[in-house]
């Protein structure tokens, strides 16, 4: 057992007592300026993680990386603009919900972590309804128009609240590839927060991404999804969603730079921290 594990509540527990994985933990979250409390640091321990030299502190409740305890008031900064910014996504879910083709809507990114800044837009991860992605793309964000919603615009300096709609899955193609599969990217999948969850399409959304578990073990209980080979069968597009596809693609490439765009995916990057992150480990 751990000995940060045998600390008692109330307790100051100096840094030095935690393990090579918990202060993995508190330095990786350190990246994002994001102290950890002791539950969290359960929840985000790695299955195997690197030595590192950083003497990790404890304060009011939180670890963080020695000289970082400014990061406990900026924390709750944070967390009191997430509260609002949950509350837009909110908002969407109960539009969008009236859509048949959305299985899932969850917010991703910082504001699933309740680590927005004031300036922050709102992520938002779609898992649509087997050969009705770009159908479904369509009609949520007509409704969103309808609503006024406010969008995500691309080279725009201000997305405050603003709503980035950055990934799009069909249900039939949820898993990553080999080599996106890293510390970072297996956070972002275990850190989302559900707000629609159709037919258990979260459960299998985790449960066909099951890897993640591989870095962050005790982040989510995954169960193994038993009706998932009809989501696997050979996707045939109606003649609608094909169409609705074409014309969205032919919209989209001229912008396409390191985004992913197929019949049954649409994941966007505006900021992609992935290889930033992972640099910044290879300390």
């Amino acid at each position: 057992m751990s000995v940060l594990h045998e600390f008692t509540s109330g307790k100051n527990p100096p840094g030095g007592g935690l393990n090579a994985s918990e202060r993995f933990s508190v330095f990786y979250h350190n990246l994002f300026e994001y102290p950890l409390t002791f539950s969290e640091l359960v929840k985000w321990t790695p299955g195997d993680a690197p030595e590192i030299g950083s003497r990790v502190d404890y304060k009011n409740g939180y670890y963080f990386i020695e000289g970082k305890d400014g990061l406990v008031y900026k924390r709750t900064v944070r967390k009191r603009f997430s509260r609002r910014k949950r509350k837009i996504a909110e908002r969407v879910s109960k539009i969008v919900f009236f859509i048949p083709g959305v299985k899932m809507v969850a917010i991703s990114g910082s504001l699933a972590m309740d680590n927005a800044g004031k300036e922050s837009d709102i992520d938002l991860i779609f898992i649509t309804k087997k050969g009705r992605l770009w159908t479904t793309r369509i009609a949520v964000y007509v409704l969103l128009k309808l609503f006024n919603f406010r969008l995500r615009k691309p080279l725009n300096p201000r997305q405050k609240d603003r709503l980035c709609l950055n990934i799009w899955l069909d249900e039939s193609d949820l898993t990553w590839s080999k080599k996106e599969r890293n510390f970072y990217t297996a956070h972002e999948i275990l850190q989302i927060t559900p707000l629609i969850n159709r037919g258990g399409a979260y459960e299998r959304f985790l449960s066909v991404n099951k890897w993640a578990l591989k870095f962050w073990p005790n982040a989510a209980e995954v169960r193994l999804n038993k009706n998932s080979s009809s989501y696997t069968k050979p996707l045939k597009l109606n003649m609608l969603e094909m169409l609705c596809f074409k014309i969205q693609y032919s919209y989209m490439k001229q912008k396409i730079t390191r985004e992913v765009v197929t019949p049954t995916r649409a994941i966007f990057h505006p900021n992609n921290l992935s290889k930033k992150i992972l640099g910044k480990m290879a300390y």
